[in-house]
């Protein structure tokens, strides 16, 4: 019989560096953001984008990215031009995350559950996903709903996240009956209180707050700022981020393991529970913690966006016969 060690699959998506492809080969195949950014096109359906846009070093269009307003100004026109959202604003501060990375945690979640029907990505209304720490922006959410016709309950711990959210699905015309969103009145708490009783998940995602401080925020700010030649202390981050979005006790690491642990008391409401995991050194506390709750298969997705390195774990406490039986009791006809 396998150990718990050998049961853990490595999925990588690699490129020649040697080369310098068309498209950015290191996005999952069906990402629509490996051909890079058409700043002319994107232009053209958000005329806002105009004025953050410049000639780099390269003769490339392009934006500062250190800038918040012209990263919050192109995740507008991302999501209006390939998902479809229209109106899409988030308060000053909160986190504005980069389009194309969370684009691929949703195409590599698809891929995960047609691992039991045949290879088939499930689609439809069907198929649930529950979004832990969801955040104002609801990006997860909206991006696997307008791809794959998924429904989420999207979920945090501030009124605040949950409100702006709830403002972006009620004036995007598709999306109401596709997204939910529950506020989780008990910070020690992930799935107690949000999953109720009878309520069954395909698969749970979550972007944890991997730094233990603000000041460890802004030092790793500082060091992407340094990699773009932008030499200056921040006095914000790039990508914005409020105290629960970027930072918790126990940062990344106490997060996750939390989070395996609460995982074990609804281990058979969900198919599949899934994070990101943003450090390497993260991987072995997960790894015992699920060894500790007894997961019976564990996979880890490695992923490549720019000079960052991240990956996805997923892990179910279900065997291959149950995994067969949830298929066929909540994906008739997949």
């Amino acid at each position: 019989m396998p150990t718990f060690a050998e049961k853990i699959i490595i999925i990588k998506m690699t490129s020649d560096p040697k080369q310098k492809p068309a498209e950015k080969e290191n996005l999952h195949p069906r990402n629509s953001h490996r051909a890079g950014y058409d700043f002319k096109l994107l232009c053209k359906g958000s005329p806002e984008l105009k004025k953050f846009v410049s000639v780099n070093q390269y003769n490339d269009q392009s934006i500062d990215f250190s800038d918040p307003n012209a990263v919050k100004a192109l995740n507008k026109a991302l999501l209006k031009h390939y998902y479809g959202v229209d109106h899409w604003d988030i308060p000053e501060g909160y986190l504005c995350p980069p389009i194309p990375g969370r684009a691929d945690y949703i195409h590599y979640v698809a891929d995960l559950l047609s691992e039991i029907n045949n290879g088939t990505i499930p689609r439809g209304n069907k198929i649930n996903v529950l979004d832990i720490g969801m955040g104002a922006n609801c990006v997860y959410p909206l991006i696997g709903a307008a791809v794959y016709d998924w429904r989420f309950v999207g979920t945090d711990i501030d009124p605040v996240a949950i409100r702006t959210a709830k403002d972006i699905v009620s004036l995007n015309q598709g999306f109401q009956d596709k997204i939910i969103l529950r506020l989780q009145s008990n910070k020690a708490n992930i799935f107690k209180g949000i999953i109720k009783q009878g309520e069954g998940f395909d698969i749970t995602i979550c972007n944890p707050p991997f730094h233990a401080s603000l000041q460890e925020a802004q030092a790793s700010t500082a060091a992407k700022w340094k990699k773009l030649g932008i030499n200056k202390q921040p006095t914000s981050l790039n990508f914005g981020g409020q105290k629960t979005e970027l930072w918790c006790y126990g940062g990344e690491a106490g997060f996750i393991r939390r989070m395996v642990e609460q995982s074990a008391m609804v281990a058979h409401q969900c198919l599949w529970f899934s994070t990101l995991v943003s450090k390497k050194d993260t991987l072995p506390i997960i790894y015992r913690a699920l060894k500790k709750v007894n997961a019976l298969d564990v996979k880890t997705i490695s992923m490549t966006h720019g000079q960052k390195v991240s990956r996805i774990v997923a892990w179910t406490f279900l065997n291959q016969a149950e995994q067969t039986d949830w298929r066929s009791k909540f994906w008739p006809g997949s």
